[in-house]
């Protein structure tokens, strides 16, 4: 069974954030310090994502998203799934579209961080081809302009 992947559109913001904050948190709060979890307040995604609609891609009714993703560059940059649609393809066809995506703006190679004990998203990047490089330090975006800096997992993979 093939998953669409669409771009979001407006008036899915709400629906975007109230996604993203819940796996963001099941997938997060015990692995990251306890200042970061307080920033990732429900309003710090709801700006997040009315800034960033454009970059977003997403599974799912219009309204109704299963899941989404964002590139920057070279990296894929977030993906997450809400607990209802994990391990029915959504973060494949997500994962598979970001690729496709930083392929064709010309990059052969993409990397990710992912929250250093994120076992389960561990598992997902390695079956899907993504190689482990290293531990590195990255500056992660906050509430209100605040960048917050942590150690993460550096995923690459060959495209």
């Amino acid at each position: 069974m093939s998953v669409p992947v669409r771009d979001a559109v407006p008036g899915e913001e709400a629906a975007l954030a109230a996604l993203w904050y819940a796996a963001w948190h099941d997938a997060h709060a015990t692995l990251v310090p306890a200042e970061l979890t307080r920033l990732r307040t429900r309003a710090s995604f709801e700006t997040r994502v009315a800034r960033d609609l454009a970059a977003i891609r997403t599974a799912g009714p219009v309204g109704a998203p299963t899941g989404f993703c964002m590139t920057r560059k070279d990296e894929l940059y977030q993906l997450f799934v809400g607990a209802s649609a994990r391990r029915g393809g959504v973060a494949s066809a997500l994962a598979a579209d970001a690729e496709a995506r930083i392929r064709a703006a010309g990059h052969d190679r993409a990397w990710l961080a992912c929250a250093i004990g994120n076992a389960r998203a561990a598992a997902f990047y390695r079956a899907r081809g993504w190689d482990l490089a290293g531990t590195v330090v990255e500056r992660l975006e906050a509430e209100a302009g605040e960048d917050f800096e942590m150690a993460v997992w550096r995923f690459e993979k060959a495209l």
